[in-house]
């Protein structure tokens, strides 16, 4: 399928959940070019199908099969228990090229692949949830009938959320471990430097302050900065110093090697949801 740069129009994009993730995938579309008429959303909620079309001018309806229909591109943002059905729904009335994208934990692209007709063009989505805020890291995986013009239309239409890494799907369950779940790390770091900052005597409001701008600015700085991360420490690290007495203290609790243990524990558990979903 052409990435629609030289058509007249886009390709017709439907999102088949208003969650939000589905939302920040509308808001993607519509930042990377894509008018609003050329874009579908389903919602089982009324409300909630109002709201998504009053904040973005998109169309909403709380039908699968009647926006699949005129899909050029299918984006299957619902919960992965529902997705069988959902798939059921869409999979008699899906045309010929149509491509379909997943951003639904834990199912593999062969689930979808076994659902939909013959030779459908599947691409599964591993995004996180800074994505909504246009920092997120989405990794792509292609099916087996995806091809490459498949995959830059996926990575443009997930541009606006951050970074697009392409992978294989058999690294998936690692990817979850790490930008899937990673968020989370990243939070609960934040929480304990902001905790010792109080316990050193700084107010919440400032010590919440200084972790949250002092994560974010490290983690500009390893993103454009080209270095390893341990240079980057390295040079806060004078000898004899106090980041040298601090990480010496990370250490000694094993800091290091809880990471490793959860990312470790988040992959096994990611393999177990995969299969539970798929069962």
């Amino acid at each position: 399928m052409s990435d629609g740069t030289t058509d007249a129009r886009r390709p017709q994009v439907a999102v088949l959940g208003g969650g939000v993730m589905g939302e920040t995938i509308v808001s993607a579309l519509l930042q990377a070019g894509w008018a609003p008429e050329d874009v579908d959303v389903t919602e089982r909620s009324a409300l909630r199908a109002n709201e998504l079309s009053e904040r973005h001018g998109v169309r909403s309806c709380d039908s699968n099969a009647k926006v699949a229909r005129r899909a050029d591109v299918l984006v299957v943002a619902v919960k992965p228990n529902v997705v069988g059905e959902v798939l059921a729904e869409v999979s008699p009335v899906l045309r010929p090229g149509t491509v379909v994208v997943t951003i639904a934990a834990g199912l593999p692209i062969s689930f979808y692949e076994q659902r939909l007709p013959e030779g459908a063009a599947v691409v599964r989505v591993m995004p996180n949830t800074p994505a909504v805020v246009g920092r997120g890291v989405s990794v792509i995986s292609a099916g087996t009938h995806a091809g490459a013009e498949d995959m830059a239309l996926v990575r443009r239409i997930l541009a606006a959320t951050g970074i697009v890494v392409e992978a294989p799907e058999k690294d998936l369950d690692a990817v979850t471990a790490i930008s899937g779940s990673g968020p989370a790390y990243a939070f609960y770091l934040i929480d304990a430097m902001a905790e010792a900052g109080v316990l050193l005597g700084l107010s919440r409001d400032v010590a919440t302050t200084l972790a949250v701008g002092t994560v974010q600015g490290a983690a500009t700085l390893a993103q454009q900065g080209g270095e390893h991360p341990a240079i980057l420490r390295e040079r806060v690290s004078s000898p004899g110093g106090t980041t040298v007495a601090a990480v010496r203290e990370l250490d000694a609790h094993g800091v290091r090697a809880a990471v490793v243990a959860a990312a470790e524990a988040a992959r096994d558990r990611s393999r177990e949801l995969g299969a539970e979903y798929a069962g």
